[in-house]
């Protein structure tokens, strides 16, 4: 008798079992998810305090990575989840004193612009020199999220990332959008061209047209930005100021220390006395005029002569005019206004902020927002009222440009102060609120770019920290510590050139919004070709 050995299947050891290969597929499934969320974080960790702005160029190429090819609807959901992963650590600090609530509406709110632009570029990527009708989309959705709701909210523009990257020199062609544009098209460039370098080890082809954008998108900005170093200059144009700085401090952080407002007013006033002994003993410079914060008396010094007399006090010891940051009711409208106060004459010149920060200064849907929380209405009484003229005071001579704390973060508020003549930029801030956290320095940032942007020395006055002097090439020369009294007195130059990006004002980012656009339209023409050559 023959036995024959037959074969036994053994599916489990030849092909994996239906759940694991399930299971294997939603982990595969997870993986944009989860790349979107990474791309998003370091992103934020490109940004300040830290100097890492080099992180922005692989943060773009894995977004990139991340979009390619994805149907709208996908990159709707990965473009918010790398929206969260970049804004949530980002403005934590809006949470310090509030709670998270705050916080996480508005991360949840400018997320939604960071999805559309990433539903726009997985549109745009299947066409000829993708990454710079990309890039484009980005700019337009950080033009979009700088003007609505209530205002906009510009915080986190990729170009206040840059302030110690190579690519700075390119604020000054045409400020914070060709600045970000630059970084963005740099990023997807970086994709692109290891992607075409995987299919060539692939196929053994090249895509000629495909690889010279690829590469042009990469070294385009690169050398744009060293090629704008001409434009980067800190040589006086105008002579020399010696300006005094004044940090006073403030009792405690926090919503509170408002509550503590004639001692904060003392504080700067203390510091400024101790700036004129310093001054008649040697050991400090004599100032042209001294630049106090905003905030640094919300004592009303039309409405309380105490206050009056403690800012005269301080004006006539130092001996040159003082420009003070206070809280003022005229009209009926409570304002935050900069008072220049000359020590013979008194008060002189206002500047009233135009730009209010929303849920800080005023208060949309008021009666939403009470219906959540009642505090925060009872904190925020009456809203402050917008100023409409441009800042500019003319102190000794000299043409100081004026943009409160907030409005720093926008394009317009700043470039005004230059096109009326300023010579130099202060910006006087109030960051006690916001405790020791980042947005000290992210703002510190801004002003850099603003220095380069306009070829203009800008000093940043802050009640708590972090003060600076920033020289036009937007390196910083002196600074203070958080939450201590100090006082910075330096000669900078003055300037009267003005930049191609201030005198193309919004046209870059208009340029860019329009390729964004026809990107947009071409990619819609073309999936509407394909979609009709396929039905025939």
């Amino acid at each position: 008798m023959t036995v024959t050995a037959t074969s036994v299947d053994q599916p489990d050891q030849l092909e994996p079992r239906p759940a694991s290969a399930a299971r294997r597929g939603r982990l595969l499934r997870l993986v944009p998810a989860a790349a979107a969320v990474l791309c998003g974080v370091l992103l934020y960790v490109s940004f300040p305090p830290r100097t890492l702005w080099w992180l922005a160029l692989p943060a773009f190429a894995g977004f990139a990575w991340v979009l390619r090819g994805r149907s709208w609807k996908a990159a709707l959901g990965l473009g918010y989840l790398f929206g969260l992963g970049f804004l949530l650590p980002l403005l934590v600090w809006t949470s310090v004193e509030v709670g998270p609530l705050p916080w996480l509406a508005l991360v949840a709110a400018e997320a939604v612009f960071v999805a559309l632009a990433g539903a726009g570029i997985a549109a745009v990527s299947r066409l000829p020199a993708w990454p710079v009708w990309a890039a484009a989309l980005w700019t337009a959705g950080e033009a979009a999220r700088a003007r609505v709701p209530f205002g906009g909210f510009p915080w986190g523009k990729i170009a206040f990332g840059q302030a110690d990257g190579v690519f700075l020199p390119l604020a000054a062609v045409g400020g914070t959008p060709v600045l970000g544009f630059a970084v963005v098209l740099c990023g997807f460039g970086l994709y692109e061209a290891g992607r075409l370098l995987l299919e060539r080890r692939r196929t053994r082809t090249v895509r000629r047209a495909a690889a010279t954008a690829a590469l042009l998108s990469v070294a385009v900005p690169v050398a744009g930005a060293v090629a704008a170093r001409a434009l980067v200059s800190d040589k006086a144009e105008d002579g020399t100021a010696t300006v005094a700085v004044i940090q006073g401090n403030v009792p405690r952080a926090g919503l509170e220390f408002n509550a503590q407002r004639r001692a904060v007013l003392d504080y700067h006033a203390r510091e400024t006395h101790k700036l004129a002994a310093d001054v008649r003993s040697g050991k400090a410079a004599e100032p042209d005029f001294v630049l106090w914060p905003e905030n640094s008396s919300d004592i009303d010094p039309f409405e309380y002569p105490d206050a009056a007399a403690v800012i005269e006090q301080a004006a006539k010891d130092i001996g040159v005019p003082v420009s003070v940051g206070g809280v003022v009711e005229r009209d009926g409208k409570l304002l935050n206004e900069q008072i220049l106060w000359d020590p013979a004459k008194g008060p002189t010149q206002t500047y009233d902020k135009r730009q209010i920060q929303p849920f800080g200064e005023f208060l949309p849907l008021r009666s939403l927002v009470g219906a959540i929380n009642k505090s925060w209405t009872e904190m925020a009484r009456q809203d402050f009222s917008r100023g409409t003229e441009p800042g500019v005071f003319d102190i000794a001579g000299t043409k100081v440009g004026l943009a409160t704390c907030y409005e720093a973060a926008f394009d317009w508020a700043v470039r005004d102060t230059v096109t009326h003549g300023a010579e130099m930029i202060s910006v006087p801030s109030n960051n006690a609120t916001f405790d020791r956290s980042e947005m000290t320095y992210q703002q510190l940032a801004m002003s850099r770019i603003r220095a380069v942007e306009h070829s203009r020395t800008v000093t940043v006055p802050v009640t708590s920290g972090v003060s600076a002097v920033i020289l036009p090439d937007g390196r910083i020369t002196q600074r203070t510590g958080m939450f201590v009294p100090a006082y910075l007195v330096q000669k900078v130059p003055l300037r009267t050139s003005t930049t191609p990006a201030t005198e193309l004002g919004v046209l870059p980012e208009l340029a860019l919004v329009l390729v964004a656009a026809g990107g947009i339209g071409w990619a819609i023409g073309s999936g509407l070709r394909s979609r009709r050559g396929g039905a025939a």
